[in-house]
């Protein structure tokens, strides 16, 4: 067994663990899992989410952060760098600095992609798609969040060794625990995570205008936080929706657990994924997810089995899709039922963890 000084040190890197992101509740889900047993875990704060600062404040910190790194690494004396990342401009050049501490301090790493471009697209030109590999070839392996990523990536850098590793949830009883059967009444819908246009929110809001012209009653709680949060107010405010919508702001542990089993439907139109923890929260807690096929949402979930599937900005097609729901409700109880089935077989922590504990294990200390 081993004792506290022969644990290896793991650097995860990542934004504040109180910010309202998911790679956040990813760190968050590490740090509190059965790896605690194995390795040293820390964390090593990078990016701007999480942090309140002006434009000066943010470029001293990004010309200071890689030397703070390579401090924290040499303090430290951890052997593995687990990178959480995403194929998006701002993401990657910035992550591709700490790759270069790390490789130069000789430590291993592990690069996490969670969503963003596949590489084919994101690399445009002849240098980019250079640095791209040297990026994924340069880390001793890339985990990426769904089947598709996987293909994309290992015909983009072949002799990178990339593997799948998804994203996962603890059940705890607060979520998971029983819920009554949805009933005739009100039709309780709800969205967590982000408040940003890609999200589809707008698209939901003109589909519930029409379905509240057809008399179907229902209520939408939003909780979260971003960049769209007032242009969504303002939205509510002109398609006359204030009695039904509710921004509630972001909300955490229990009381987040108990609006997920409050709710029926999660209304989540999204343009683009990885693999989003609201899913599979609200698949565990037997909320049935209304969203688009993007990224590895395909993956957890089956169209009429688990949720519904819908096309990215198609107000008609959400709709719809709610007015099917709402005039079944036994076909909602069993996509329900099968959401919290599926998370419990393939989706928790301790897989999670003893899959990166593999990860870890084969590239020594």
């Amino acid at each position: 067994m081993q004792t506290l000084k022969s644990k290896r040190g793991v650097v995860l890197l990542g934004p504040s663990l109180s910010a309202v992101s998911g790679v956040s509740t990813h760190l968050n889900v590490l740090l509190g899992s059965q790896l605690v047993c194995r390795y040293d875990l820390s964390h090593f704060q990078v990016g701007g989410e999480g942090r309140d600062e002006g434009a000066l404040r943010r470029l001293l910190r990004l010309v200071a952060s890689p030397f703070g790194f390579a401090a924290f690494l040499l303090w430290q004396r951890s052997g593995i760098v687990h990178l959480n990342t995403s194929l998006v401009p701002r993401a990657y050049w910035r992550d591709f600095a700490y790759l270069c501490v790390a490789k130069l301090l000789r430590r291993k790493v592990v690069n996490q992609i969670h969503g963003g471009a596949l590489p084919g697209a994101f690399a445009a030109n002849t240098a980019t798609r250079f640095l791209l590999r040297r990026f994924l070839l340069s880390s001793d392996i890339v985990a990426v969040l769904s089947s598709e990523e996987l293909r994309a990536y290992r015909a983009f850098a072949p002799p990178a060794r990339v593997d799948l590793v998804p994203n996962a949830i603890r059940l705890t009883d607060s979520l998971s625990g029983m819920r009554g059967v949805a009933k005739n009444g009100l039709l309780r819908l709800v969205y967590v995570g982000r408040i940003a246009r890609a999200k589809g929110l707008f698209d939901a809001l003109a589909a519930l205008r029409s379905l509240r012209g057809e008399g179907l009653g229902f209520s939408f709680r939003l909780a979260g936080s971003g960049p769209d949060e007032r242009a969504l107010r303002d939205a509510v405010n002109a398609l006359g929706l204030q009695d039904e919508v509710h921004l509630l702001g972001p909300v955490f542990g229990e009381k987040k657990d108990r609006l997920w089993q409050e709710s029926d439907i999660f209304i989540f139109p999204t343009e683009s994924e990885g693999l989003p923890y609201a899913l599979l929260e609200s698949m565990a807690a037997g909320c049935v997810p209304l969203t688009c096929p993007v990224g590895a949402i395909p993956d957890v979930m089956q169209d009429g089995v688990h949720g519904v599937f819908v096309p990215p900005g198609d107000p008609p097609a959400i709709a719809a899709a709610i007015r099917r729901l709402a005039a079944d409700r036994p076909a909602l109880s069993r996509l329900s039922q099968a959401g919290r089935d599926r998370i419990a077989g393939e989706y928790t922590v301790e897989r999670l963890a003893a899959r990166l504990d593999k990860i870890y294990e084969s590239l020594g200390g």
